[in-house]
Parts: structure tokens; C-alpha cells; sequence
């Protein structure tokens, strides 16, 4: 197959659980897990960072959060870096000078002072984390179909420990389906569709990225999706028992933040069932995208990503939204992907991250995947049979309202993280897969703690994550190949030679 056509479906804070194709009972994502079924479903796809411009700034570049130093979210920047370097690499330019059309629709949040146009992309300029009800482009959408304006009531929310109300956490959209930004969205990724099909046609291939702003909370959605799951049928997370006995400290005090312990525990139920409504909202307008796809005639020619930028906690953790805690809730999100031409049904294990999309992107155009240099191309899983690739996944984090360094080794097994302020993390995901005892310090796990040290250690010592100096002092990872005080004037380093 030759420069096809990518439709690029992208989500903001979803959890793998709520889809059909990984488990989820209620049936609510029919579109969704069709792709699954027709194309290949990625069981162990990882965000390289659990935070949202990091992760997007990762899928458009290829690199690592530490290489491209994008490290916060705008709205709580604490003095990271927030726009890209013009001289970076991004998949969108390398296309569109390959001669390939270039759309996004949605959300962006990948700096301040450049937006998507400037990378090459065709479509409204969307900013912000949040559905911009206010977009002068929305509220023409509206008054040219004769829709009401945004109005919400029922708001959920806590209180915060010093008294305050917590943050707007879901609320009851009093307008119809047709008027949601869900709905919006779709609608101009399929006038754009037809507006690329032609050139299609004519030998000019398109890349279109559809980014909804949810389902990231607030869960705000009209009746017939608020009210659509009943929240009798949740069965919660088993980490709602968490304790914080033994973990990071900062933990319990998100957990305060996001105001867990002032709501009844049916709140939370009902929170997870408006959080599948918002997700069962979405997959009904990716339906509508994906109709107008067939009527084009393009389905045979068009490869399908789905995924999104990181997971949610949702109560899991006595948590909601993300933050400064690496667990499977939030790091481990659905990918799916369909190659035209390639086999239905596959199921993959292999560890895969957000980042491989790059690499796999610049792949199907016939372009060099190693411009996206921390990124593998994912078309050879797409296919039964064994691939070699690495059996274990590093992921990183930098902080959201506060800077908070922390990386994460991941097997089959075990879960290493590093938490440089406070007590290291270890999870035996066979035992606990719920992530609620660490047991980084109990003596029976001395050989696997020391032996995922050290092989953390190498990742990021290779990748050139500084990160690996920290670690090079406090822990035994081995024989070191340098000086580790890089001070170069120690009496044996000079004599020696050694830098």
C-alpha cells in the first residue's frame, strides 16, 4: 500500500476500561470495538507521560518528554519550558512537505505562541484544555442549525481542605446531542473529510486528526448520556480501598485536592457512570465520522488510529483526574489501529507507547521513521507472529502544580518507580494488580528491586535523561563508565585522562 490516507481519533484523559474490546460490560462502545475487531488491538499502550501537552508534544515531535522539554500544561505551568523550539522535528511538517493534507479538528494544547496552522494543519484553531463553548466558530455552528447555547445544572463537586468548593468534577448539559462541542467536532472533521476527498482521489494523500476534548472531567452531557448508565451497575475500583499506607505522601494530599473523602461513595459511582456516558457520547460521533469515511469511499484506503493522551482516575486511588502517581489507571490507555490491507482480530501484548504512533505515522507515508527518534514503528505488530521488541516500557513525569520528578520501569510482572522527594514505589502486578501494597522494601523483593534499578538506569542513561545521575548516586546500579561528579578535577580523573 502506497502513501495512504491516516484518520487520527484521539481522546483526553480515557481509560482503557471503558471500552467494550478491553472488558467493559455495558456496551456502550459499539464504534469503538469494531475498530478493534477489524484491525489490531494494543493491550499493553502506554502514555509516556500521564499529562496532556507532554503527551501530545511527544506524538507530534517523536521524542521523549525530557528531549522535548514541553513539560507542563499551560493552565498550571510552574516554570517549565511551553513551546516547542521552531527547529523541532514534527510529523505534521514532514508530511505536508511529502505533499500530504494536513487537519485537526479539536483539541490542541501543544504550546501558547504556536498553534496547529503553524504546524502545517488545516482546521479551527481550538485552544485550551477544556470544550471552548465560547469559540466564535462553535457558537456560529450553533446559531446556523438553530441550537440553544451552553447552559449546565447538577454540579458535582467537593470541598476542598481549606473550605473552598472543589473543582467542577460533572454537571447536566441542558442542550441536545446536536448542540454538544462532541457533536460539533465531528461535524467539521467530516466537512473536512469531504472537502480532502476529492484530492484523495487525485493521488493527494490526507492525515486528519480528530481530538475531542473528553471524556477529561468535567463530565458535562445532556440527558440521554448523564443519565445514560446506571450507576447501580458500576462496580468501583478495588484501589477505593486505598490507605496510602507506605506510598508517597503527596499522594494522599491530591487525593484531598480532588476532594475524594467529602463526597459519598455513590457520588463516585455516579461519577463513573456519567464517565461512561461521556465516553459512549464520543463513540457515537466517532460512528459519524466513520460513516462519512465509508460513503466517501475511502474506508480501503485510510488507516484508523485510535487512542488518547493519558488515563483518569475516576475514585481509582481515592483520585480523580491525574498527577504525580504512576498508576495503571492513569499510564495504561486503549490503542487501536486498523491498516488497510492488514489482518482483523489482532491482539498485541507487547509494551507500546503514544510515542510509536510517530514513527508508524511517518511509516505509512513512506517516510523515515527514525525522525521520530524515541518513537518504533507499531505496522509489524499489525500482523500475527512474533516481533522483537523490548519486553518492558519506560514512562516519565515532571510535575502539574508543583514540579514532581518521577520515572517508571514496567514488565510483565513488576512496576518500578522512582520518586526522588520521598519513598520508592514497587508493585507485583500478578499478585496486586490494583497497585495498593508496595512492597519496594520488603526483603524478598531485594532481587528485583535492585536488578529493575539498574535496568531503568541503562534506559536512561542511553535516551540521555539526566534523570540517571540521581539514580547514579543513591542506588547500586552497577559499574559506571564515567565520572559521576562530572567535576573533571579530582586528582585520578585528571591524571587519567578521563572527562
Amino acid at each position: 500500500m502506497s502513501r495512504p490516507n491516516v484518520l487520527f481519533l484521539m481522546t483526553d484523559q480515557h481509560r482503557v476500561d471503558t471500552l467494550g474490546a478491553y472488558g467493559n460490560p455495558e456496551g456502550t462502545t459499539p464504534v469503538l470495538d469494531e475498530l478493534a475487531r477489524t484491525g489490531t488491538r494494543f493491550d499493553r499502550w502506554y502514555t509516556p507521560t500521564a499529562i496532556c501537552t507532554p503527551a501530545r508534544a511527544s506524538l507530534l515531535t517523536g521524542q521523549a518528554p525530557f528531549r522535548h522539554k514541553v513539560l507542563a500544561n499551560h493552565e498550571r505551568n510552574v516554570g517549565y519550558q511551553e513551546d516547542l523550539p521552531r527547529d523541532t522535528f514534527t510529523f505534521s511538517e514532514a508530511l505536508k512537505e511529502d505533499g500530504y493534507n494536513c487537519g485537526l479538528v479539536g483539541k490542541w494544547h501543544v504550546g501558547t505562541e504556536r498553534t496547529a496552522p503553524d504546524f502545517g494543519f488545516d482546521g479551527p484553531d481550538l485552544p485550551g484544555w477544556h470544550n471552548p463553548v465560547d469559540h466564535p466558530d462553535y457558537l456560529a455552528y450553533l446559531d446556523e442549525h438553530g441550537l440553544p447555547p451552553y447552559e449546565i445544572s447538577d454540579h458535582v463537586r467537593g470541598t476542598l481542605p481549606n473550605g473552598g468548593p472543589g473543582n467542577l468534577l460533572a454537571a447536566r448539559l441542558h442542550q441536545p446531542v446536536e448542540a454538544t462541542f462532541e457533536h460539533y467536532l465531528a461535524t467539521r472533521t467530516i466537512e473536512m473529510l469531504e472537502g480532502y476527498a476529492a484530492q484523495a482521489r487525485e493521488g493527494t494523500p490526507f492525515f486528519l486528526q480528530l481530538n475531542f476534548f473528553g471524556p477529561h472531567l468535567p463530565y458535562i452531557l445532556p440527558d440521554a448520556y448523564f443519565d445514560l448508565v446506571d450507576p447501580a451497575s458500576v462496580e468501583l475500583p478495588k484501589s477505593v480501598a486505598e490507605t496510602f499506607q507506605g506510598k508517597p505522601p503527596v499522594q494522599r494530599n491530591y487525593s484531598a485536592h480532588w476532594t475524594f473523602d467529602t463526597m459519598p461513595i455513590e457520588v463516585t459511582r455516579k461519577l463513573i457512570a456519567v464517565y461512561w456516558g461521556y465516553v459512549a457520547l464520543i463513540d457515537m460521533e466517532i460512528g459519524r465520522v466513520m460513516d462519512a469515511l465509508e460513503r466517501l469511499d475511502l474506508i480501503d484506503d485510510t488507516a484508523v488510529f485510535f487512542t488518547c493522551d493519558h488515563g483518569e482516575f475516576t475514585g481509582a486511588h481515592r483520585l480523580h483526574d491525574k498527577g504525580p502517581a504512576m498508576y495503571e489507571d492513569i499510564y495504561r490507555t486503549p490503542g487501536l489501529l486498523r491498516v488497510p490491507g492488514q489482518p482483523a482480530g489482532v491482539e498485541r501484548s507487547e509494551f507500546v507507547s503514544l510515542l510509536d504512533c510517530t514513527a508508524t505515522i511517518l511509516d505509512l507515508a513512506g517516510l523515515d521513521p527514525k525522525l521520530a527518534v524515541d518513537s518504533r514503528s507499531l505496522l509489524p505488530l499489525t500482523k500475527p507472529g512474533e516481533v522483537e521488541w523490548e519486553d518492558d516500557i519506560v514512562c516519565e513525569f515532571h510535575g502539574h502544580h508543583f514540579p514532581y520528578p518521577q520515572r517508571m520501569l514496567r514488565e510483565d510482572r513488576w512496576k518500578l518507580v522512582v520518586n526522588p522527594d520521598s519513598v520508592n514505589e514497587l508493585y507485583d502486578l500478578h499478585v496486586d494488580p490494583d497497585e495498593l501494597l508496595n512492597v519496594y522494601e520488603h526483603p524478598e523483593t531485594a532481587g528485583v528491586r535492585g536488578r529493575m534499578m539498574r535496568r531503568l538506569y541503562d534506559v536512561l542513561r542511553d535516551r540521555g535523561d539526566n534523570f540517571y545521575h540521581w539514580m547514579t548516586s543513591m542506588y547500586d546500579v552497577g559499574e559506571v563508565g564515567y565520572d559521576p561528579t562530572l567535576s573533571g578535577l579530582d586528582e585520578a580523573t585528571y591524571r587519567s585522562g578521563r572527562p
